[in-house]
């Protein structure tokens, strides 16, 4: 029987997926070839790629809107400086929630002067500031819209009229926003897409070609653009299975569908922290995330039984992450309400133990 895996990444992807995947490494295409094998610039991997990014812009609602999508390699970190490589004139906006964001701000600080417009740092990042006032006379402003290692969410984006970019990687199309209010959105795959190994970017084109830097090739949007994602060769097998996931999810409903389920594993797991007097949440309740809730246990000897009673049904990936204890359920879109109610049966069994 395969496991509850609430790992925060690489995560969950549908077992449907899964099947379909593990077919195409025997046997892509009935072309008897392997999809690890195939040429990046074959047409059955063309058609693949295109497939992919046809489907982002049809889930994200940006169809001829004037953005492009590029799959590239490197991780979110290394979106971190080439946004700042691509964007940043003189100064740049930052609001800080958390590691991944603290990280972009130490890439970009290479490049220009940054405003730090807020941070949550003073509590340990356990809320999204408020209230935020963006300076006007910036090149862009860049915020994260999830934080997996303490688990908030940005509810409502800040105001502003300038070019706005945004670190998705862990909560991309996981519910409905008005994605056309972000210039520049990027996301590692690994976190609620596909595997490890290519990272999505969805860019206005419009905003590209201002700063006065010599970027080099390799982190130049334009040139990103101009090759179709294969300005080198591409991470084949991470495209093709973020194909297949949005192919799922597009299945499924879309986001609409499965924000509604996002919803109800999210409002499983936090009433279950609330009513047990042996959790605790970590994060804000009003700033809480939907893809990663963090808590902790109100008394540290009953670890091991929580530990010993989670293995013995199953349950995996729930250890929080190393700078803040305790325990962290991720809840990415592959992830089935069952597996949240057979974390929250845990709990509940070790209530009644205690």
């Amino acid at each position: 029987m395969k496991k509850h895996n609430f790992s925060a990444g690489p995560s969950i992807l549908p077992q449907e997926v899964l099947q379909k995947a593990s077919e195409a490494v025997v046997n892509f295409n009935n072309d008897d070839l392997s999809i690890l094998e195939i040429s990046h610039r074959s047409k059955p991997f063309v058609a693949v790629m295109d497939k992919a990014k046809s489907l982002v812009l049809e889930l994200l609602d940006l169809e001829n809107k004037g953005y492009r999508v590029l799959f590239l390699q490197g991780g979110a970190s290394t979106q971190f400086l080439m946004t700042a490589y691509n964007l940043l004139n003189k100064k740049a906006a930052y609001l800080n929630t958390g590691t991944w964001s603290d990280k972009a701000i130490k890439e970009a600080k290479l490049f220009g002067e940054l405003v730090e417009v807020a941070s949550s740092k003073d509590q340990n990042y356990t809320y999204i500031p408020k209230g935020i006032e963006i300076p006007t006379d910036v090149d862009y402003f860049h915020c994260t819209s999830n934080n997996t290692i303490f688990g908030t969410q940005i509810k409502e984006f800040p105001k502003f009229d300038g070019v706005t970019v945004c670190d998705m990687s862990s909560d991309i199309f996981s519910r409905q926003l008005d994605f056309s209010k972000f210039d520049l959105m990027y996301a590692g795959a690994q976190k609620n897409m596909g595997p490890a190994g290519t990272t999505l970017i969805v860019i206005k084109e419009a905003i590209l070609g201002k700063v006065e830097r010599a970027i080099p090739s390799m982190l130049n949007y334009k040139i990103h653009i101009d090759k179709d994602s294969m300005f080198n060769t591409p991470s084949v097998f991470s495209v093709y299975v973020s194909m297949l996931n949005l192919e799922w999810l597009k299945d499924l409903g879309g986001i609409p569908f499965i924000e509604k389920v996002n919803n109800k594993k999210a409002a499983l797991i936090y009433n279950e922290i609330d009513r047990n007097p042996l959790f605790k949440g970590f994060a804000a309740k009003e700033d809480r995330s939907n893809m990663n809730a963090t808590f902790t246990l109100t008394d540290e000897s009953l670890k091991e039984t929580f530990y010993t009673m989670c293995k013995e049904a199953g349950i995996s990936g729930i250890n929080g992450h190393r700078s803040v204890g305790g325990y962290r359920a991720s809840m990415y879109n592959a992830l089935p309400l069952y597996s949240v109610q057979a974390l929250v049966d845990v709990m509940q069994e070790l209530e009644r133990k205690a």
